[in-house]
């Protein structure tokens, strides 16, 4: 920076540090709502598990269905926050795929 004035090389170094900032800030958040999903499918299927203990007779575990059909949107939710993204070789290959 001279004279109050900067540079294109510096303005780039800015604007990737804002950049990769705000990604940082949207993985975090992405990540502590998955924590709040986790806690709340363990609470409220536990919750589930609870009521039929107490009120069946043992011949049907009902709260398998929503324990699996809440499980694979959970399963979704963390491939989201955890999958990875694309490598740069995938991205070449398929950008050569569609040429």
């Amino acid at each position: 920076m001279k004279g109050g004035l900067t540079t294109e090389g510096e303005e780039r170094a800015m604007t990737d540090e804002g950049d990769l900032r705000q990604r940082a800030i949207v993985n975090l958040k992405k990540k502590r709502e998955f924590a709040a999903h986790l806690l709340a499918y363990v609470l409220v299927n536990a919750f589930l598990v609870a009521i039929w203990a107490v009120t069946s007779d043992g011949t049907l575990f009902w709260p398998i269905f929503p324990i699996l059909g809440w499980g694979i949107g959970l399963v979704f939710h963390a491939w989201d926050v955890y999958g990875s993204l694309p490598g740069e070789e995938q991205i070449h290959r398929e950008m050569e795929r569609l040429r």
